[in-house]
C-alpha cells in the first residue's frame, strides 16, 4: 500500500493524530490553535476521526523531523494510547522530514501532511472527468520527489480524483539494473506529461469558450471565498439554480456559471469555482489553472467572506493573497459579507470588516441584502466599463486581442495605420489604450474627465 494513499473503507475509518508547530521565523494568518481547529475540519471532511492534536514552538524546524525528538517520542505514546493509525501535520512536509519521520514513528503509523489531506478531500469530490485530471495530476506532482520503496507496483495502486483507476502509465519490463523504484519514478513522469496535455486540452476549450461568450457582451462576475463561505448557497439564491451544497469543506470543485439579471434588466453571468484556504498546496494552483483562469477572466469579483466566522478578518486575507498569486489580484471586487442572518449584532461584525472594499451584508440562505448587492454590482459595472475610440497600430497585436478578451466592441474599421475600434473597456485597462485615443475621442474625453484615476 502506498505510504502517502489515504484508507478509506465503509468498515474501517482511520484515526489521526493532529500536529502543528508554530515557527517563530515564520508568520501565518492564522494563530497555531485556529490551524489546528482548521486540519480537524479538513481530517472530518476526508472521513477521518481525530483523537488528538500535539503542538510544539519552535525557533527553526528540525533538520531531520520538523520537529523535535521529544515530541516524535510523544506522538508514539499518543498513537498508542489513543489507537491512532495516522498522523497528519498542519504543514507541507518535504521529502527528507517525511521520510525521517516514518522511520522514527515506525510503520503502525502513517505520516502525511497537509498538502496530501486536502489533496485526498479533491480526489473524493471531484466528480467530471475535468476535476479527476486536475485531482490526478496534483496528487501525481506531489507524489514525485517523495517515492520510496514503499511506493512499489504503482501501475496498480494509482488511481485520481472522482473514481479514476487506471495505469501510472504503462510499466512494462525492467530494463538491466534498472529498479522498481526507478521504473515507478518514470512511470509517473510520463503519465505527469499525459496529464498535462489533457489538461491543456482542457484549458484551450474554455479559452475559445470565453471568447464566444465575450462577443455576447455579457459581464462576467466570478464567485470568490474561503472554502465553505457560502459561494454555491449564493448562486443558488441568485439563478433559482440546485447546486450542491453541504456544510462541510471543499464540498464543491468544478466551475459553474449561471445567467443572472441585475435590477435594471441587465443580463450578467455568475461563475462559481472552488473555494480558497490558507496554505493552498501549489500543486493545485497548478493543475487546477484552467479553471482559476475563469477567474482571472472575470470583469468582476464578487468575494464573499462569512462574516460568522471568528477568522474571518483572516481568511478574506488569505483569499486576497491567492487571488494575487493567480494573477487575478488587479481585478475590481466587491464584498458580500454572508450569514448575517446569523448574527446577534450584524453592525459590530460588519464593522470589524470595514477595510474590505465596496461591502455589502447578506444572507445567501435567506435572500436578505441581496437587492442592494445587485443593484450595488449593477453601479459598479456601469462605472468600470467606459466607453473610447481608438486607433490601435497594428503592431500592438496584444491591445487588439485584449479589447476583444476583456471590452464590448461595438465597431471595427481596419485603416492603413492601424485598427479602429470603438466600444467598452474596463476602467482598470484605460492608461493602456490612452496613447491611442482618436482625436476626436481624447477631445470629448477632456470634457468628461475620462483620464481621472482610479
Amino acid at each position: 500500500m502506498a505510504k502517502n494513499k489515504l484508507i478509506k473503507t465503509e468498515q474501517l475509518q482511520q484515526k489521526a493524530l493532529l500536529v502543528g508547530a508554530n515557527v517563530s521565523t515564520e508568520e501565518d494568518l492564522l494563530s497555531l490553535d485556529d490551524s489546528i481547529q482548521e486540519l480537524e475540519l479538513l481530517a472530518q471532511t476526508a472521513g477521518i476521526e481525530v483523537v488528538g492534536h500535539v503542538t510544539q514552538n519552535l525557533t527553526i524546524p528540525n533538520p531531520k523531523t520538523y520537529i523535535g525528538s521529544g515530541k516524535v517520542d510523544e506522538i508514539k505514546l499518543l498513537a498508542e494510547e489513543f489507537d491512532a493509525d495516522l498522523v497528519i501535520f498542519d504543514i507541507e512536509l518535504s521529502p527528507r522530514h517525511q521520510r525521517e519521520l516514518e522511520k522514527a514513528l515506525g510503520d503502525a503509523l502513517q505520516v502525511i501532511d497537509r498538502t496530501a489531506l486536502i489533496l485526498d478531500i479533491f480526489a473524493q469530490h471531484a466528480h467530471t472527468s475535468e476535476g479527476g485530471l486536475q485531482v490526478e495530476l496534483a496528487q501525481y506532482e506531489y507524489r514525485l520527489p517523495r517515492l520510496t520503496r514503499a511506493w512499489t507496483h504503482l501501475a496498480r495502486q494509482a488511481g485520481g480524483g472522482g473514481g479514476r483507476t487506471g495505469s501510472v502509465g504503462g510499466v512494462g519490463l525492467r530494463g538491466p539494473g534498472e529498479t522498481q523504484l526507478e521504473v515507478d519514478r518514470r512511470a509517473i513522469s510520463a503519465r505527469i506529461e499525459l496529464l498535462k496535455g489533457e489538461l491543456e486540452k482542457v484549458r484551450a476549450h474554455r479559452s475559445r469558450y470565453r471568447k464566444q461568450r465575450k462577443r455576447t457582451h455579457v459581464p462576467v462576475i466570478s464567485l470568490v471565498g474561503y472554502t465553505n463561505a457560502g459561494k454555491s448557497t449564493l448562486l443558488n439564491k441568485l439563478s433559482d439554480a440546485e447546486l450542491f451544497v453541504a456544510d462541510k469543506l471543499f464540498a464543491t470543485l468544478d466551475p459553474t456559471t449561471r445567467r443572472v439579471s441585475l435590477p435594471g434588466g441587465q443580463k450578467v453571468l455568475f461563475t462559481d469555482t472552488v473555494g480558497f484556504i490558507q496554505k493552498l498546496p501549489t500543486e493545485l494552483i497548478a493543475a487546477f489553472r484552467a479553471t482559476l483562469e475563469e477567474i482571472s477572466a472575470a470583469d468582476l469579483l464578487l468575494h464573499v467572506v462569512d462574516i460568522t466566522h471568528i477568522n474571518a478578518s483572516a481568511q478574506a486575507k488569505s483569499v486576497q493573497e491567492t487571488l494575487v498569486e493567480i494573477g487575478a489580484g488587479d481585478i475590481p471586487i466587491i464584498t458580500a459579507l454572508n450569514k448575517i442572518d446569523s448574527l446577534k449584532d450584524p453592525q459590530g461584525a460588519i464593522a470589524a470588516l470595514d477595510a474590505f472594499p465596496n461591502t455589502f451584508p447578506i444572507s445567501a440562505l435567506t435572500g436578505q441584502g441581496l437587492g442592494a448587492l445587485l443593484s450595488g454590482i449593477e453601479e459598479f459595472l456601469y462605472e468600470t466599463f467606459i466607453d473610447i475610440d481608438v486607433q490601435i497600430p497594428y503592431d500592438q497585436g496584444q491591445l487588439l486581442s485584449l479589447f476583444y478578451e476583456k471590452g464590448q466592441v461595438k465597431q471595427v474599421v481596419n485603416q492603413e495605420i492601424g485598427t479602429r475600434i470603438i466600444g467598452l473597456i474596463p476602467r482598470r485597462f484605460i492608461n493602456r489604450y490612452e496613447p491611442y485615443f482618436s482625436s476626436l475621442f481624447k477631445n470629448s474625453a477632456k470634457d468628461e474627465d475620462v483620464f481621472e484615476s482610479e
